[in-house]
């Protein structure tokens, strides 16, 4: 077993699997992996120094291309909303209709604001979001070996390209599914473009997307990264898998989820604001051990 699962703040529900599916992924080899993502919370840090760093959209909500009024009106709106998508007590059935809501008042509110594209990246640059400790080594090592790296997210696909951008690891082998701008020719945003991806449907984003992994399909085995039970359903769309093995950060509310993200999560790291983990599976599937 890597020394990197023994530490207290991993949690395996059952160890043994987890052995058995990482030895037979590397046993495969690197070129039949491939690697799906959430962004926000998953390769972001959840909190510095106590402190909370924003989400895509919070990157916006903070920024200063977006007037005070529009502030309050989206903190009302959190405020509203991501108790329900955290609350254990309430089914997803429940909750679904109340995020696409959410997040349809939310990106009216951002068209309303007249944004305009050249103003993004200073946005990101003046922001606090942060990459989790070690995505260098993740998305360059990932890189190297002609991985391809998935992100499927529920933010906003302009900023999170950014952010990666920003950090210099937007390589040629990462592709971003998201919510992207739509922006008129004088590049003011107009829009959201197509289906709205959100924290509960990324399972149909996956299979409307199926052209992408018809792509993949020698690619079977499969290291799942994400931070909420939505986030399970996002290699749905890969055929045909071999081996899956899911890595879920738990970062809020550890005590009330735990037990939920331990019968969903091969492996489940609390607290945890590194790609530590993640780092030392990969390294140990490219044969770097």
């Amino acid at each position: 077993m890597l020394p990197e699962l023994s530490n207290p703040s991993v949690c395996m529900r059952d160890p043994q699997r987890v052995q058995e599916i990482l030895e037979s992924m590397q046993k495969a080899g690197s070129n039949t992996l491939q690697v799906i993502s959430d962004f926000d919370m998953t390769l972001t840090r959840f909190a510095y120094n106590g402190k909370r760093c924003p989400t895509c959209h919070n990157i916006l909500d903070n920024s200063k291309l977006i007037s005070n009024d529009c502030k309050e009106k989206l903190k009302n709106l959190l405020d509203t909303y991501y108790p329900i998508e955290i609350d254990s007590t309430r089914s997803v059935d429940e909750k679904l209709p109340l995020m696409v809501e959410w997040w349809t008042r939310a990106h009216d509110l951002l068209v309303e604001q007249r944004i305009k594209k050249d103003l993004l990246a200073t946005a990101v640059r003046e922001s606090e979001a942060m990459l989790r400790d070690g995505y260098q080594l993740f998305f360059d090592h990932l890189y190297e070996h002609s991985i391809p790296l998935l992100i499927f997210s529920a933010g906003i696909g302009d900023i999170l390209e950014e952010v990666i951008r920003q950090a210099g690891v937007f390589h040629p082998n990462v592709k971003v599914f998201s919510n992207y701008m739509d922006f008129d020719e004088s590049g003011v945003l107009k829009a959201f473009k197509g289906e709205l991806i959100h924290i509960y449907n990324k399972r149909e984003g996956a299979l409307l997307n199926t052209g992408h992994f018809q792509e993949l399909r020698t690619r079977p085995n499969v290291l799942l990264l994400g931070d909420s039970l939505g986030d399970l359903t996002m290699a749905d769309g890969v055929q045909d898998i071999e081996n899956i093995l899911k890595i879920g950060f738990l970062n809020d509310k550890v005590e009330e989820r735990k037990q939920s993200y331990m019968d969903s999560y091969d492996i489940v790291l609390l607290k945890d604001e590194t790609l530590e983990v993640s780092n030392a599976i990969m390294l140990y599937l490219t044969g770097n051990k």
